[in-house]
């Protein structure tokens, strides 16, 4: 299936990753661990088909010996497995500790023998009273001592158990290292969850939901793989646990094929193949159905096999509907090329043909993320094609509305010649009149609508780039606060230590060792360094939440009731979402001197002010020769009458007194054909004229344009 560069390639990953986990034969084990050695040559396991031998029992059993790396039982339909092996302290820690790096197991039983004696016993696992996520042991094995180890594995789920023993602190490094990649893929996958959610609400377009929908899903199926899911929420019921696992993939995978139908329109390129995505839905429905008369076993498989034959199907379809003409099915195509990359890999090793490493057991992880991102490019794309709909729409009414005016004339000229005689011919002619006078409204409403998808589209690539660089922000910060927590446990595991020596000298040493390690690490530095970094994370999380609060304030564009709202807020919205259209040599000047507060229509409002400052960035923009500082600066001030004043002022190109004459007209504009629709400041007069208002202009050429609004209060009752 894989050609030979490819799998050197994953020869070579696995083996540069091994290199950060150093193994002993079927186990890894700590970097602190030196000196481990397994008693007996090989590690062996017992397959218990009858799920009934107990502890005496399974020690008089013949034990089959290891062959492959990692424990990997996934085609087997047995319930329990026997683990044995033996294991000789050679190193200086006072302990060893075992994790099994796998979250799917519903019950594992360490027992510990010692000079043929059980010692000890432990249980973690749904079933037991441990960690769900990461079952983690104390093998209680001091320096020099050798034990007998039996592990007892119970699960529903396919059998992999990949062991790793260690230090508890490499340990630790291991889990906080990866709680901060689930943090940074979290971040990633719900960041883009509200930002679509959000645009869904201006579009309307079904695609944005199912997208939506499935980014959330997807995200939780990633944390329930990994034991996260179990971390913060305990059921305390066997039967809830595993639903999760069985109901998050079937949710995914049903919303990312409602996706792919309405993205692409499979109904309208190929109506079978739309159709016959209904069997992949039902077959999520049969292992979800399953799951409620608990045949765990039998669901895992059909949710695993239902996947890979999805993926190749919606692959098939993708490249067909591309042949097609389709546009979208370009960027689904690439972003489900990634995804099934990485969920061959990721197949392949619970079929045993690649090995069971980090790397394949992250790929799937990181090949969601990028699959999501892409598939959220791909939404942004189809907004730009709407513009280009809007854009031959506008054309088409230009052309329509020139033709009606053409005859309005025609019909003038014959009347003022005939209108002596011909009277009755002169009604008819107005009753046409009147028929094209509605038709030109109608069109008018739809190219305000076109204009709005028009400034959304302009939109969605300013919230990106703003979102992405707090984002950025917190994940440089991640890396040294690790290094710095991890300064700090060497501390505490130095004063750990002190609690097994007995000799006083001795003690006294230690604490004079551990007040230089401390002087060397410079602790008060190490504190205040970390204060730092959280204020930076906080700061990054922080600008993340203003730019979601701006969209909220903004997104408000259709309300239809009157609201008292502070006018500032708005304004302030506004800036927050233009600020990735501001260049560096402008700056922005506030000076808000009004009370702010008004009756309105305040998402109508958003949208003058968003018109206002785009047109004077775009003025300033537009001048051939720049200050060292341009500026706009955004006055209020409340005036007689009961009324605000708004002042919005720029040092751009300004405009001659015939464009201040024309500015208000419809499809009147000085850009260039296909930049603008010449409706933007139409559309401001006209919601101005709503909330009985005025606006002015001051300007002269290159001497800049002052826009000043003025608004009542409150607005009359009637």
């Amino acid at each position: 299936m894989f050609n030979k560069g490819f799998k050197l390639f994953y020869i070579t990953t696995l083996l540069f990753f091994s290199l950060l986990h150093i193994k002993v034969s079927a186990q890894e084990y700590s970097e602190n661990v030196k000196s481990i050695s397994l008693i007996k040559d090989k590690i062996s396991y017992y397959i218990d088909s009858a799920n009934k031998l107990s502890l005496n029992d399974i020690r008089g059993k013949k034990f089959s010996v290891l062959k492959n790396e990692i424990f990997n039982y996934y085609h087997t339909h047995d319930k329990i497995i026997w683990i044995h092996f033996g294991l000789k302290n050679n190193s200086s820690l006072p302990t060893l500790y075992i994790n099994i790096d796998y979250s799917l197991i519903d019950k594992i039983t360490l027992y510990s023998f010692k000079d043929g004696l059980l010692v000890d016993s432990a249980v973690e696992g749904f079933n037991g009273n441990g960690n769900k996520q990461r079952p983690f042991f104390n093998l209680n094995l001091k320096p020099g001592e050798s034990r007998e180890y039996f592990l007892k594995a119970e699960s529903e789920a396919p059998f992999f158990l990949p062991l790793q023993i260690g230090s508890y602190s490499s340990f630790q490094r291991k889990f906080q290292t990866r709680d901060a990649f689930t943090g940074l893929y979290l971040g990633i996958m719900f960041a883009l969850f509200f930002y679509n959610a959000v645009i869904y609400f201006f579009v309307k377009d079904k695609s944005y939901i199912y997208y939506v929908i499935y980014t959330l899903f997807m995200a939780l199926t990633q944390i329930t793989i990994l034991g996260y899911a179990w971390r913060f929420i305990d059921f305390g019921n066997a039967w809830l646990d595993h639903l999760i696992i069985i109901l998050f993939p079937c949710l995914a995978g049903y919303f990312v094929i409602m996706f792919a139908r309405t993205f692409m329109n499979l109904k309208s390129f190929f109506p079978i193949a739309d159709r016959l995505f209904d069997i992949f839905i039902l077959v999520y429905a049969a292992a979800a159905v399953l799951m409620a008369f608990n045949k765990y076993s039998i669901s895992y498989r059909i949710i695993d096999t239902n996947v890979l034959i999805l993926s190749v199907y919606a692959l098939v379809v993708s490249i067909l509907a591309v042949k097609k003409g389709s546009r979208p099915a370009i960027f689904f195509l690439i972003a489900w090329v990634i995804l099934i990359i990485c969920l061959v890999i990721y197949s392949l090793r619970n079929f045993e043909v690649l090995p069971y490493e980090r790397v394949s057991s992250y790929l799937l992880y990181m090949g969601s993320a990028v699959q999501t991102v892409l598939l959220s490019i791909a939404l942004a794309d189809k907004i730009n094609i709407y513009k280009k709909e809007t854009e031959l729409s506008q054309a088409r009414a230009l052309s329509v509305s020139l033709e009606n005016e053409k005859l309005v004339k025609e019909q003038n000229v014959r009347l003022e010649e005939e209108v002596s005689n011909r009277t009755q011919e002169l009604q008819n002619t107005n009753l046409q009149l009147s028929e094209a006078l509605d038709n030109l409204k109608d069109t008018q409403t739809q190219l305000v609508e076109a204009e709005k998808m028009a400034s959304l589209g302009q939109l969605t690539a300013g919230i990106a780039h703003e979102i992405n660089n707090p984002i950025n922000f917190v994940k440089s910060n991640i890396n040294p606060l690790r290094l710095d927590v991890k300064d700090l446990m060497e501390i505490l595991n130095a004063y750990d230590e002190l609690h097994t020596i007995q000799d006083l000298n001795a003690y006294k040493q230690k604490l004079g060792a551990i007040e230089e390690l401390k002087t060397g690490m410079d602790v008060t530095y190490l504190q205040k360094e970390i204060d730092s970094l959280i204020l930076g994370i906080e700061e990054g999380a922080e600008r993340t939440a203003e730019i979601v609060r701006g969209l909220r304030t903004f997104s408000r564009i259709d309300e239809a009731a009157l609201k008292t709202v502070n006018i500032h807020d708005g304004i302030l919205s506004t800036l927050v979402l233009l600020k990735n259209n501001f260049p560096y040599y402008i700056n922005l000047v506030k000076e808000f001197n009004a009370n702010g507060n008004i009756e309105c229509f305040p998402g109508k409002l958003n949208q003058v002010f968003m018109n206002v400052i785009t047109n004077a960035i775009q003025a300033i923009k537009a001048k051939p020769v720049k200050e060292d500082e341009e500026t706009i600066v955004i006055k209020t001030r409340d005036i007689e009458n009961d009324q605000i004043e708004i002042s919005i002022k720029d040092s751009g190109v300004g405009m001659t007194d015939e464009i201040k004459h024309h500015i208000f007209e419809p499809f009147f504009t000085t850009k260039e054909i296909g930049e603008g629709t010449g409706l933007g400041m139409a559309i401001v007069f006209k919601i101005i004229q709503k909330h009985s208002g005025k606006i002015s202009i001051i300007s002269s050429p290159n001497e800049g344009a002052e826009f000043i609004i003025t608004l009542p209060n409150h607005q009359d009752s009637d």
